[in-house]
């Protein structure tokens, strides 16, 4: 169990000391609760972690958007990867100075384009010859130059889920490792663009240091020769995508892996991490209320409020996340599937679970939530999304309110 979240002298589990039942009865269920301690201090590991070296933690906004988290990170004195035109400026209005954020992303429109280029972000990771050609024309019709770095697919295996695979030929992103030297080249003739750096980012919840190395070991090679090549490399980011759970890679043992690598790069490069489900996953939790325990045909079914609409990972990747009764239950351990009221098979949180039988009324907590939760909820089977509330400095605040049937509406009403 995350380091914020503990059982108090009477059993019942807590966040930074504040019942979590207490919380489930004043904002209701399904509640998204957050532990500002935990959040603190992954993202000081990530600083620490790198300390010997002149580096930026990118906050990877995707894996939670909230303003709030976003406010945090400013406060931390932390930068931002963002993959649209809204996390753009979502962080910009959230204190991140533009000098600190990234913008990645295959499929940049010219607006988003647009907007990175006007607010004088770190860079533009360009993830096609194309995009940078529409970032150079972009940039000449605002009277400016921008600063790119381009993203390299390097071919390399993160032995996780196929969904959140990103660096190997068959995906997606990026360019091949191999074209990169033309298209700096080719970039001489553009003068809207800046080539400043090289960025790979091989999948998500990699729990392995072997491919982080050997990314992090082909970037440093390429931007070691671009730089002899004479261009300004000023960043070499390697991504993020640390696993969490009971194999968690942990900032130390990543840093350990690939500063190694990053020997013989130009003077003041500085290394940029993209962490997110690293440093806000673990600080999550979704709190939701059981509704009815179902026996069928030989299976157990503990139907809780919570769906996939509200946590979408473990019907999208099968992903596996601890589910902890709140209260203390001397109960007998049961075998059950833990689901959900919406009206899909896939709405499963965990198959076989083993947890005491609950009754109805009771609350578990959902861990290892607080990244692509909240993110991604939905409002599928016209279902309002959850509320969410920040546990810090033994207080709560909310910094999500509930939806109501006005919000889901209100669009259409017009």
């Amino acid at each position: 169990m995350p380091s914020g979240f503990s059982r108090d002298t009477r059993g019942q589990l807590c966040c930074d000391g504040v019942s979590l039942a207490e919380l489930a009865d004043a904002y209701g269920t399904p509640l998204y609760v957050y532990s500002r301690s935990i959040i603190e201090e992954s993202f000081r590991r990530f600083d620490a972690a790198f300390e010997s070296v002149p580096h930026l933690v990118c906050y990877a906004t995707k894996a939670n958007s909230a303003l709030a988290l976003l406010r945090l990170v400013a406060e931390l004195g932390g930068g931002a990867d963002v993959v649209s035109g809204g996390e753009l400026r979502a962080a910009l209005e959230s204190g991140i100075p533009a000098e600190r954020v990234v913008f990645s992303g295959v499929g940049k429109t010219e607006a988003e384009i647009g907007a990175g280029v006007e607010a004088g972000i770190l860079a533009l990771n360009a993830e096609s010859e194309r995009e940078i050609e529409k970032i150079d024309a972009c940039a000449r019709r605002l009277g400016t130059v921008a600063r790119v770095a381009l993203r390299v697919n390097p071919d390399i295996d993160a032995r996780s889920h196929p969904y959140i695979s990103t660096g190997l030929r068959q995906n997606k992103f990026g360019v091949d490792i191999g074209k990169a030297r033309g298209l700096f080249a080719a970039s001489r003739k553009l003068p809207g663009v800046r080539m400043t750096g090289v960025q790979a980012h091989i999948g998500s919840q990699i729990v392995e240091p072997g491919p982080l190395a050997q990314a992090a070991s082909e970037l440093a090679s390429l931007a070691r020769d671009l730089a002899a090549e004479g261009f300004p490399i000023e960043t070499v980011d390697v991504g993020g995508g640390l696993g969490i759970g009971q194999w968690r890679l942990s900032p130390e043992d990543y840093a350990a892996a690939v500063l190694p690598r990053l020997s013989g790069l130009p003077a003041n490069t500085k290394i940029l991490v993209e962490p997110g489900r690293a440093i806000v996953g673990p600080a999550g939790t979704l709190l939701a209320r059981v509704l009815y325990v179902k026996e069928e045909r030989g299976r157990t079914f503990v139907v809780i409020d919570a769906g996939m609409n509200d946590l979408l990972r473990p019907a999208l990747y099968q992903a596996p996340h601890p589910i902890e009764s709140v209260g203390a239950k001397d109960s007998p351990m049961i075998t059950a599937d833990v689901v959900g009221p919406v009206c899909e098979t896939a709405d499963c949180f965990q198959r076989d679970a083993r947890l005491p039988r609950p009754d109805e009324g009771d609350l578990v907590a959902i861990m290892d939530a607080g990244a692509y939760g909240a993110a991604m909820s939905s409002n599928y089977n016209f279902r309002s999304r959850p509320a969410e509330v920040l546990v810090e400095s033994g207080g709560t605040r909310v910094i999500r309110r509930r939806e109501t049937f006005e919000d889901l509406t209100r669009l259409e009403r017009t």
